[in-house]
């Protein structure tokens, strides 16, 4: 009979992942901001440290599948925060003096 293969996971490196694929995705966000702005330095830069960041998290979870899940938790926070905090949502101008929405 084969065995299970086993879901002990070290949890440090598993808060390292999440934080690792957190920063990878908001670097990923904040290079493809630089690229639609037709940036070429900051482009190039963001996708220097984009590809370091995510050596981390891929060599952890290469030896061990569980960390995949890990690192796709850590990909969501990184690209939700990012895009939060860039760009945070509509600003409308306000409403003309004496108008019905005043």
């Amino acid at each position: 009979m084969p065995s299970l293969p086993s879901l002990a996971i070290d949890p440090l490196i598993a808060v390292a992942v999440v934080f690792a694929t957190a920063c990878t995705d908001a670097v990923y966000v904040m290079f493809t901001n630089a690229v639609v702005k037709r940036k070429r330095f900051p482009a190039a830069a963001w996708s220097s440290v984009w590809y370091m960041l995510s050596s981390f998290a891929v060599i952890s979870y290469t030896h061990h599948w569980i960390y995949v899940v890990f690192a796709a938790i850590g990909s969501f926070i990184g690209a939700y925060v990012t895009m939060t905090f860039l760009h945070p949502g509509p600003v409308y101008p306000p409403p003309p003096v004496g108008s019905a929405a005043a």
